[in-house]
Parts: C-alpha cells; sequence; structure tokens
C-alpha cells in the first residue's frame, strides 16, 4: 500500500533542500529592499535645494541664486576663500580677485570662478 507522502520512493525536499530555498527567499527579500532604500534615497536627494550660504559684507543681492534661496552651488567669493585657504592663491592675488568679484557683480558674464585666470 503506497502512502500519501510517496513512502517509499520520496521525492520531496529534506531538510537542506528547506533550508536553502528559505535562505535565498530572505536574501532575495534583502535585495529587494536595498534597491527600494537606495531609490528612495536617490529620489529625495535629487529634488532638495542646496542651502544658500550667507553673502559676505560687501557681495550685495542675495547671491547667485536671488532672492528665492534656490543655490546652484557656493558663490564665487566662496570659491576664492577656499583657494586662499588652501594656499593655492596668496593675499594679493585673492585681495586682487575678491575686488574684481565685487565690482563686476557675480552676474551673468561678470567675475564667475574662473575670472582672471
Amino acid at each position: 500500500m503506497r502512502h500519501w507522502h510517496g513512502y517509499p520512493h520520496r521525492h520531496g525536499m529534506g531538510g537542506w533542500g528547506i533550508g536553502l530555498m528559505v535562505i535565498g527567499a530572505l536574501l532575495f527579500l534583502a535585495f529587494l529592499v536595498l534597491v527600494a532604500v537606495a531609490l528612495f534615497r536617490y529620489i529625495t536627494r535629487s529634488r532638495q535645494p542646496i542651502p544658500l550660504a550667507p553673502a559676505s559684507p560687501g557681495a550685495g543681492g542675495h547671491g547667485p541664486a536671488g532672492k528665492h534661496g534656490w543655490a546652484s552651488g557656493p558663490i564665487p567669493e566662496q570659491l576664492l576663500a577656499e583657494r586662499f585657504a588652501r594656499g593655492e592663491i596668496d593675499a594679493e592675488e585673492y585681495r586682487h580677485r575678491l575686488d574684481t568679484l565685487r565690482s563686476a557683480g557675480s552676474g551673468p558674464g561678470g567675475g564667475g570662478p574662473g575670472a582672471g585666470e
């Protein structure tokens, strides 16, 4: 007489088969969670505004972003100050370029990060 579970010729999974299937399912779920988190971080990061840096004395106006608070990056005076702090330019060149930036303004065609180079 043949039993329901296939005795004596078992064709079902043993303990190792079930264990490997559970591990595979957990790995697949972990992969799905990681993809969802990465996608969420990518979407939310690309939609956040870059905070507007405080204007230095004499910079005038609201910076390159205007009065709405959306900036496309650091203002030219900040870039110049960073170059001076790193030692890429000396004090005389820093003052000269800073005066040029302030007199020309930071609008289109007037003294950007590569002005005077």
